[in-house]
């Protein structure tokens, strides 16, 4: 079985918990139906977000939705002048025998228009 690396984001309204939650809940969920995944195949999630997000940390959603056991980590992008604000990005990495033209990236709201060459 291969490893693949699947992609995603999302721009949250603002910074606060409750909207930190839900949205990243929301965009992990997508990206692990999307493809199919369970939480068996996955190897790590590393999760990031914008220096403007203070109020949680992502990894707090991917823990409320049952991926605790899952090996995850938090960081902090860098501040480019210019960035699209308030996004959180994620990198899940997982066992799956899709090609990697199969794989399917999700990218939520606003957070689109980072790589509209993989936007579903």
């Amino acid at each position: 079985m291969r490893m693949r690396g699947i992609r995603g984001a999302v721009q949250l309204e603002q910074d606060s918990a409750e909207v930190m939650v839900q949205a990243v809940s929301d965009l992990l969920a997508q990206m692990l139906t999307a493809n199919g995944i369970q939480t068996e195949d996955l190897v790590s999630i590393i999760l990031t977000s914008t220096p403007d997000l203070t109020s949680e940390f992502p990894a707090v959603a991917a823990r409320k939705i049952g991926l605790g056991s899952v090996p995850l980590l938090c960081s902090v992008e860098i501040n480019v002048s210019g960035a699209l604000p308030r996004v959180v990005r994620v990198l899940i990495h997982a066992h799956m025998e899709k090609e990697l033209a199969d794989i399917k990236h999700i990218y939520l709201g606003g957070a689109a228009v980072l790589r509209k060459d993989l936007a579903q």
